[in-house]
């Protein structure tokens, strides 16, 4: 049987095996034994994970073709082969051991899975994908740039990102209008915040939600009364770096107590 790429699941099956192996010697020397593949589609990646013997390898697929096609070519998965929508999978409920995430991820949710990753990073240590390029820029874009935004802050506080490198159209299946490219993020040494978690997130979502204000204006309905005399209120979101930000979620949350 075939697999035939569904427009509405952001398909585009990879279907070069130099690409592939690229992407899966990417995750060699990594500590955690369990690794994670989003997305298999057609097995292409697939292939190359099940001939890793150091590994504990899984894969999740919302797709039920893919997931009967998946069966079919490689049986020796058996329920490690999840038939699930990983957005609403319980990570924790079935793994309780660090892991690695790898994929090509559907272009439509890649944001919703790097949420998804960060609800989740106390398990997952390193995760190498296939993403749009211009959402590969901009997680690893540092402040002071236009493509610095949400996803760049949120991402890099919990998170070392890596570009790997570039891949074009025509490696895929249907070819994407745009280019790709694979990075590595690896978990990095904060165990928490030194901040009001809860109340960081909700100062960069703000912030970037209205990101030609300055800060003084697109807070607003954080301050309220709070004195905003400190320069840091007259500055843009993307000029702000991640520590920028958890020094004010911290003037924020000690103005509040006063």
């Amino acid at each position: 049987m075939s697999v035939r790429p569904k427009k509405s699941l952001g398909q585009h099956f990879l279907k070069d095996d130099n690409i592939a192996r690229k992407i899966v010697e990417a995750i060699a020397g990594f500590k955690q034994k369990t690794v994670v593949e989003i997305g298999p589609g057609t097995g292409v990646l697939t292939s190359k994970l099940i001939e890793k013997e150091n590994i504990n390898f899984y894969a999740i697929e919302i797709d039920s073709e893919s997931f009967e096609f998946l069966n079919i070519k490689y049986p020796t998965l058996g329920k490690n082969l999840i038939f699930r929508d990983f957005l609403k999978f319980e990570l924790k409920e079935t793994f309780t051991q660090p892991l690695t995430i790898i994929g090509n991820f559907p272009y439509n949710i890649s944001s919703q899975i790097f949420f998804k990753i960060l609800e989740n990073r106390d398990i997952v240590m390193d995760v190498v994908c296939m993403i749009q390029k211009e959402v590969a820029d901009r997680i690893k874009s540092s402040h002071g740039n236009k493509t610095y935004g949400i996803l760049s802050v949120f991402l890099q506080v919990f998170y070392d990102i890596e570009y790997l490198f570039t891949v074009g159209p025509k490696v895929f299946d249907p070819p994407p209008k745009v280019n790709s490219a694979v990075i590595h993020l690896r978990r990095n040494e904060r165990k928490k915040l030194d901040c009001n978690e809860e109340l960081f997130f909700r100062i960069v979502k703000l912030g970037f939600n209205q990101r030609r204000k300055t800060l003084r204006n697109s807070l607003k309905s954080i301050l309220l009364n709070l004195p905003t005399d400190n320069e840091i209120f007259g500055k843009r979101p993307e000029q702000l770096s991640v520590e920028d930000f958890i020094n004010l979620t911290n003037l924020i949350d000690s103005s509040k107590d006063q």
